[in-house]
């Protein structure tokens, strides 16, 4: 199958296509006689992985790695799940993250009533506070 049809299946853009195979996760298809891609059943299947690995989050260099060891089934599952812990960790981390972004956020909301001028906003005024910006900046490394 062409490309079109690759993206088509696994409901993704033709750009997305080309850039997983530039990352080196999706295999470089075999090439036809006049030079099309032509991918198969198991670019499709491979795609799909790497699709649902992003949706939960997973790093390219993981994928990677679920993919190397998806292709060696004897292999033990002990890396397998420290990879998955680690992504549930980031995702801990994020989770506070966010909830530290959304006291920030409802801080400068409440520092603002409503009919008021955006000259006068202390909200704008907030934004523009250096201290708490730098403040933030910790807040998301």
């Amino acid at each position: 199958m062409k490309i079109g049809e690759l993206a088509k299946l696994a409901g993704c853009d033709v750009v997305t296509v080309r850039f997983y195979e530039g990352a080196g996760l999706l295999p470089a298809p075999a090439r036809t006689g006049n030079n099309y891609r032509s991918y198969s059943l198991p670019h499709v299947e491979m795609l799909h992985f790497i699709r649902q690995c992003r949706l939960l989050d997973i790093p390219l260099l993981d994928i990677q790695r679920l993919l190397q060891l998806r292709g060696s089934p004897q292999e033990s599952c002990a890396d397998i799940n420290g990879l998955l812990d680690a992504q549930i960790a980031r995702v801990k981390a994020r989770i506070e993250q966010l909830k530290m972004l959304e006291v920030e956020m409802n801080n400068l909301r409440r520092q603002c009533g409503v009919g008021v001028v955006s000259k006068d906003c202390a909200i704008l005024a907030g934004l523009s506070n250096q201290d708490d910006a730098s403040r933030k900046d910790e807040i998301h490394a």
